[in-house]
């Protein structure tokens, strides 16, 4: 062999090895694709946007859960809501909802489903809803009365690298017999479950089912639909204190009005059942600073609270929920009338939180939020009792006939009137915690909170004092 023959031998060489090495490899399948997926979900937010600030070290709060999830949640995670976002079904509620709903697109969530305290808006109100929010929300079988169609969509698809995560969205009908809103209907949750996985088939690789139901009724759906690889919750008394696994399905729930958040670490590889890599309930805790852009949004919701006319601003309207018939004799007088007589009841009653409590409102700028007065005011919510024009003139702090109730026959009464014939009706714990409860007030204990008030002529007796 010549030089140069053995020259372009020793090149040739190494590129023919390499063609072999290269050959070999394209035998060997690639691995299929992965994908770590963290889902973050709420429920019974409850129109929390931020902890009331009633009591110190409340826990909660969409303020606080923003905080959280910039901290933490990638842009691959799923946000999810469950359902019971909003905090009631009256007018205001409505706007707060408007609200939230902003907050939970200001959180990045895929998806938003209806709850039982959704339901409860009419159909042209939820249409209006629809139209304005940016969030997207879901449900399959709350459908509008007259066409029988979905008010939203019955699912989403939302796309996670080289995965597509459908989520489908129920409430569960029992409990709305009395209160579903006008021109609304509510299907049965499993059919339209089936509907939405056959329309589903082929397009996903994993489906994530939320449906506002109670424990039993998840366990049933998890049973019956296999094709729901994840199904969170729900209408329940407390969060789940474990993962449940169901036929195919794992089952996880949440609630506590904000102040708990669910999260589920899901690892998904193509051609696979997905898998659970981790879970946790957690609390926002008072430790966990509040965003600022949600706590504007709080405050843009109280201005716009307060130049809106409400329904609980109309005396005739608060009149309508009256029994038929029945005829309510006393009314509100206000505190001063009461002070003016029971001296030694006001001096301890000036002494306490009760008498500034319309202040903390308006430093609060929460004084025209009905959320928040019927509290920290006489009788709101009574036709005779404190309204919103009134602002601070009349009826505000938690006065004498917050507790003992209207006063004006007691008062005629005591003018000498004869006509008049009546005694108040006993005091007990109980009306104290209509305020003092849940994150509204410390821990209510009687022993320890009402020496701090004690008084009239029988204060001695402790719980033996009166009222109407």
């Amino acid at each position: 062999m010549s030089f140069k023959e053995a020259w372009l031998w020793g090149m040739l060489a190494p590129c023919a090895l390499l063609l072999c090495v290269l050959a070999s490899g394209c035998n060997k399948a690639s691995p299929p694709p992965t994908l770590d997926l963290p889902i973050y979900f709420t429920c019974d937010t409850d129109g929390r946007l931020e902890p009331c600030g009633c009591s110190a070290g409340q826990f909660g709060g969409l303020t606080r859960l923003k905080t959280v999830l910039d901290a933490e949640a990638g842009p691959q995670a799923l946000r999810v809501d469950v359902g019971d976002a909003a905090g009631g079904s009256a007018d205001y509620d409505l706007i707060e909802y408007g609200y939230v709903l902003r907050a939970c697109a200001a959180m990045k969530y895929d998806a938003v489903n209806i709850g039982q305290n959704e339901a409860q808006f009419s159909a042209t109100q939820l249409e209006s809803i629809k139209g304005s929010s940016t969030v997207p929300i879901v449900s399959a079988n709350l459908l509008d009365k007259t066409t029988g169609q979905p008010i939203f969509d019955a699912y989403r698809i939302v796309q996670r690298g080289a995965f597509r995560i459908g989520i489908i969205g129920v409430v569960d009908p029992r409990g709305l017999e009395t209160s579903l809103g006008s021109g609304l209907a509510v299907g049965d949750m499993e059919s339209a479950v089936q509907r939405c996985i056959g329309e589903l088939s082929g397009k996903t690789d994993m489906i994530v089912l939320l449906a506002f139901t109670d424990e039993e009724t998840l366990s049933q759906l998890a049973q019956q639909f296999y094709e729901c690889q994840v199904i969170l919750g729900g209408k329940v008394s407390q969060p789940a204190q474990e993962l449940i696994h169901e036929n195919r399905s794992v089952i996880y729930y949440v609630t506590n009005e904000s102040r708990a958040l669910g999260t589920l670490d899901m690892r998904l590889t193509q051609g696979a059942p997905p898998e659970v890599a981790g879970n946790e309930i957690r609390l926002l805790r008072d430790t966990i600073p509040q965003d600022p852009s949600i706590r504007e949004m709080v405050q843009n919701y109280r201005t716009e609270i307060r130049h809106t006319h409400l329904a609980v601003d109309d005396a005739n309207y608060l009149s309508d929920d009256m029994v038929p018939g029945v005829r309510t004799l006393a009314t509100y007088v206000g505190t001063e009338k009461c002070v003016a007589c029971h001296q030694d009841a006001a001096t301890i009653w000036h002494a306490s939180g009760h008498s500034h409590a319309f202040a903390t409102l308006i430093a609060l700028n929460a004084d025209a939020d009905p959320k928040c007065i019927g509290c920290h005011t006489v009788g709101f919510g009574d036709p005779s009792g404190y309204r919103r024009a009134m602002g601070a003139t009349a009826l505000v702090n938690v006065g004498c006939e917050s507790c003992h109730g209207p006063g004006s026959l007691h008062v005629r009464q005591k003018m000498g009137d004869a006509t008049v014939n009546f005694t108040f009706h006993p005091l007990d714990s109980g009306d104290c915690k209509k305020c003092h409860q849940g994150e509204f007030s410390r821990p209510f204990d009687w022993d320890k909170f009402w020496p701090l008030i004690r008084h009239g002529t029988d204060a001695q007796l402790g719980n033996q004092a009166t009222r109407l």
